[in-house]
This record gives C-alpha cells, sequence and structure tokens, in this order.
C-alpha cells in the first residue's frame, strides 16, 4: 500500500476548515478526515492511519482501509495530497 504525504500549501483548522491558498478553494471535512489529515502530517504510513481509524471508531480494518482509501483519492483529485 502506498504512503501519502500532504502538500505544503494546505491549511486545516482545528475543526475540520481546509483552505487551499493556491487556489483559493475550501472544504470542511468531517471527524475522520481531519484525523487523517493529522496523521498525515505526522507522518503516519497508509497502515498506521488504517490501524489508528478502526480501532478509534471499531470498524473492521477493511472498512477502514476501503474508507481511507476512498478518501485518499478524493485528495489526490484536488491535489491535496500525493504519494511519496
Amino acid at each position: 500500500m502506498e504512503n501519502y504525504k500532504m502538500l505544503n500549501n494546505v491549511a486545516v483548522s482545528e475543526n475540520g476548515f481546509l483552505f487551499l491558498p493556491g487556489t483559493g478553494e475550501s472544504f470542511t471535512l468531517n471527524e475522520i478526515g481531519r484525523m487523517i489529515l493529522e496523521y498525515l502530517k505526522e507522518g503516519n504510513s497508509s497502515n498506521e492511519i488504517i490501524e489508528k481509524i478502526a480501532g478509534e471508531y471499531d470498524v473492521d480494518e477493511t472498512v477502514a482501509e476501503r474508507d481511507f482509501n476512498d478518501f485518499i483519492n478524493q485528495l489526490k483529485n484536488f491535489r491535496i495530497v500525493d504519494a511519496i
């Protein structure tokens, strides 16, 4: 599984407001989305993030992985994260 990093031009507030200064676009993240971005900023691997989501929300790792991958694909489309 690939690992990802946030691009430098992304600002995320504590309440889940994401702003892209380069384009002026903004998004509102739910709690899990904000948590994923925070874990990415900390340098956690994809597998570590999936394990944390599964443990924190008491869901099967397969479900956590699917949801993680769906969210990452959206972030890649908006050029918020990049594979490393």
